[in-house]
């Protein structure tokens, strides 16, 4: 019951750890009561389950999260193949494109809900979320990568590894500081600088990681959200030179960029022409396609990148398993793994396992009641947990080093234990 996948432009390799999210009123909704009253099966029937996406395939800057949709596909063929969900097949109608526009994010919710009557959107993958609100008031499941705010706190809207974006209240995620120290052999005693760019995001990212290195027991020599983020600088010698200064005259430890693979590209390669030795980190260039091109291969050469997620370079059975349902997917065709197949994979993973859970009489009211207490382990983000997941991360991930134009896991896939956000 799966349809086919619409095939857009290539992906490109950015990833945003931090974005606003662009809040819309519900004017010009149906009327009536939001999720149709008590007892709503919207989107369910006999045998099967319809289900949606909204998925940036397209934007103005060629910048595609197409392959989120592959990665939904292939977690919802694998459970039609193993016998659906409860004896319920899933109608999976693919992703509708926002382009990253706020309001096309927003007329595809609608969409999905008044038109197409789906029972939950899984997965939505976007920098914007101007849906949100309306999929909440609607009782709408929905999944995607807990980077956006609109992932912390609602009742009916799930980040496949929790909230990624602290709240008073919430935690801190310290995979990164962790780490780092384990690749340095521990962070007493060791200097690290945090960069991003200057924009609300990067300064809430340097907010958060100058906690996080400060409590993991470094010195954080410099933290500022200072490079421009409308345009990458062409002359990075200025940075350069306040960050190798920073650590009392002297070099940093650590590099870390809380930026995306162009201005990594720009820095990391003025540090090195530098002569600088240290660590360099980033959380957002890991993706085959970076090492086909000589230029970058040399540029990221070393350079050791968060995941929050098993690395394709892990042993463990079940990335064999999503290696395979990817390939099932892409029919039969081995194709170039990326963070955005991830995605869609455990979007739809969370999903699937929290609907299994509900029982045969599938209800948003049943579905929101298995939720709440919800909990599974090993899976490839780690062990999940509702409703913890809607105010802190699971707390895992791993870091890969590019090296010699192939990446190695430097730091296996943890669980760390999360600290208070202040």
């Amino acid at each position: 019951m799966l349809r086919p996948i619409r095939t857009l432009a290539a992906a490109a390799a950015a990833l945003a750890l931090v974005s606003a999210c662009n809040s819309a009123s519900t004017n010009g909704t149906s009327p009536g009561k939001p999720g149709d009253g008590p007892g709503n099966s919207r989107g369910v029937t006999a045998d099967s389950i319809k289900v949606g996406g909204i998925v940036s395939m397209t934007s103005a800057g060629g910048y595609s999260k197409k392959d989120t949709d592959l990665g939904a596909k292939a977690r919802y063929m694998r459970a039609n193949a193993e016998g659906g969900i409860n004896g319920r097949k899933i109608d999976y109608l693919g992703a509708e494109d926002d382009g990253q526009d706020p309001a096309k994010n927003l007329a595809a919710a609608r969409k999905l809900v008044q038109q197409d009557k789906v029972f939950a959107v899984s997965p939505m993958s976007s920098v914007t979320f101007s849906g949100a609100d309306f999929l909440e008031q609607e009782k709408v499941p929905t999944f995607g990568w807990g980077t956006l705010p609109s992932f912390c706190g609602p009742k009916y809207i799930y980040g496949f590894n929790g909230c990624l974006v602290p709240t008073p209240g919430g935690t801190l995620n310290q995979t990164w500081p962790e780490g780092i120290a384990q690749v340095l052999g521990g962070a007493q005693g060791k200097s690290v600088a945090v960069i991003a760019n200057d924009s609300d995001a990067g300064k809430f990212g340097i907010r958060t990681f100058q906690q996080g290195f400060t409590s993991a027991g470094f010195t954080v020599s410099y933290a500022k959200p200072s490079v421009p983020a409308t345009a990458v600088p062409s002359d990075w010698s200025a940075y350069v030179k306040e960050i190798l200064e920073s650590n009392g005259g002297k070099a940093p430890d650590a590099v870390v960029s809380v930026m995306q693979t162009p201005n990594n590209i720009g820095l990391f390669t003025a540090l090195k022409r530098s002569g600088y030795k240290g660590l360099l980190s980033d959380p957002t260039d890991y993706d085959p396609g970076l090492v086909a091109k000589d230029a970058t291969k040399q540029a990221l050469d070393g350079v050791h990148v968060l995941l929050q997620f098993q690395p394709f370079e892990s042993a463990d059975p079940k990335m064999a398993q999503f290696k395979a349902d990817i390939k099932a997917a892409a029919g039969g065709q081995e194709v170039p793994l990326n963070m955005h197949m991830l995605t869609g994979y455990m979007s739809a993973d969370l999903f699937v396992s929290i609907a299994a859970k509900a029982g045969k009489d599938l209800t948003v009211e049943s579905f929101q009641s298995a939720a709440q207490g919800f909990s599974d382990t090993g899976t490839l983000v780690g062990d999940r947990a509702e409703p913890k997941g809607q105010k802190d991360s699971f707390g895992c991930g791993a870091l890969v080093q590019l090296k010699n134009g192939a990446y190695e896991v430097s730091v296996p896939f943890k669980c760390y234990e999360p600290i208070p956000f202040k």
